[in-house]
């Protein structure tokens, strides 16, 4: 962390290949103060849990490290809002093995992609991704969260918007459940454009539907693809269609500074988020 530093923990996901320890020796590579790993395979329906010479190994490196919190992202088959009643089981199933490794760790939650309503009418797969997430807490007690990741809108993405969001969280009245906002998937869904006006106006129908406190996380990406495509690709900080004057414009509101800031982006090397991401990142809060 930097001398003086008065904005958010800022971070990126990194690999945990090799073991837990590993993300966060990859963590201090990158100057990260807070991470996104994957706590098991993200295209495997099968999540094995860690062993605990590999969660006290980690918990070490952990505590001597400069990372001031730590989140897991859910396996990208998860799918809550379907109607295909075994994919939706399988989706609970492996939704709660990852929140188990998440309590296991101590990381503070799991994000994770709330899916598309297939099959069903919006009303009906709100309410069966309502249905899932207490399935999933019940599962598993603890501490951990299980945050909600708002879409892009394309392919009857459920959760592109802050009104549904909210109809989400209403529906599971518990402190383990919180929201992770993506950048980028704001923009393709074409809910802000990151104008200062937008932000007003989009920070405006947060508050009314989600409310500021339940916004635990912030991925911050650039687009690839134009405002309200519909399409989900990352682009690195300032070389997307967001740019770095939005991304100053969204670091200028101190309301946000309370969630941890992560990149998930292409980096510059195409081999993830990078120093540089980072680095820029940072600038825009001076």
């Amino acid at each position: 962390m930097q001398d003086n530093w008065k904005g958010p923990f800022l971070g990126a996901h990194v690999s945990a290949a090799g073991g837990l320890s590993q993300s966060i020796r990859n963590a201090e590579r990158l100057g990260a103060e807070t991470i996104q790993i994957f706590g098991a395979s993200p295209r495997q329906w099968n999540a094995k849990l860690p062993i605990r010479a590999d969660i006290k190994e980690y918990k070490e490196a952990l505590k001597k490290s400069s990372v001031q919190s730590v989140y897991l992202h859910a396996a990208y088959l998860v799918n809550l809002a379907t109607a295909d009643r075994s994919l939706y089981e399988k989706s609970v199933e492996n939704l709660s093995a990852h929140l188990k490794i998440a309590e296991l760790i101590g990381a503070q939650g799991l994000i994770f992609h709330l899916g598309s309503d297939t099959g069903l009418d919006r009303n009906s797969s709100l309410r069966r991704v309502i249905s899932g997430m207490k399935l999933v807490l019940k599962n598993v007690p603890g501490k951990s969260m299980l945050l909600m990741e708002n879409s892009s809108g394309g392919g009857r993405k459920v959760g592109a918007s802050p009104e549904e969001i909210g109809e989400l969280l209403k529906g599971v009245p518990s402190r383990r459940i919180g929201v992770c906002l993506d950048t980028a998937h704001a923009y393709e869904a074409g809910e802000i454009s990151y104008t200062p006006k937008s932000i007003r106006d989009f920070l405006k129908k947060w508050r009314t539907h989600i409310g500021l406190r339940n916004l635990v996380v912030i991925h911050a990406n650039d687009s690839r693809t134009p405002f309200a495509s519909g399409i989900d690709r990352h682009e690195n900080i300032g070389r997307g269609h967001i740019g770095l004057k939005g991304f100053r414009n969204l670091a200028r509101e101190k309301n946000l500074w309370n969630a941890d800031w992560i990149l998930e982006v292409p980096g510059f090397a195409n081999d993830g988020p990078d120093r540089q991401n980072l680095s820029i990142l940072r600038n825009c809060f001076k």
